[in-house]
């Protein structure tokens, strides 16, 4: 079993109110949940207009099918056009059997 994370920090640069990043951080995480069976959660940055940090999780059996997975989602993220994507960072690794 192989675990991957990546963490998205995002740019809202149309949002004028929390509710209108809401609206654009609920759009994308709903449509990465759906597209990609991933999960997905807003992980900092809550309380700001303009910026949001997402990450995104997935299990699979082995990391090269995992890292298909995950640079799909990238892909995703980086043609939204409501968010710019400011930084990423990818861990994957290898829970230990108990």
């Amino acid at each position: 079993m192989v675990v991957a994370v990546e963490r998205f920090d995002l740019r809202i640069p149309g949002a004028r109110s929390l509710k209108q990043k809401r609206h654009v951080v609920k759009s994308l995480t709903a449509a990465l949940r759906r597209t990609f069976a991933v999960s997905v959660a807003e992980v900092d940055h809550q309380d700001l207009w303009q910026r949001a940090t997402i990450a995104v999780a997935a299990v699979g059996p082995d990391q090269h099918q995992l890292r298909r997975v995950m640079q799909a989602v990238a892909t995703r993220v980086d043609a939204w056009v409501e968010v710019e994507v400011i930084d990423r960072d990818l861990q994957v690794w290898w829970p230990e059997d108990e």
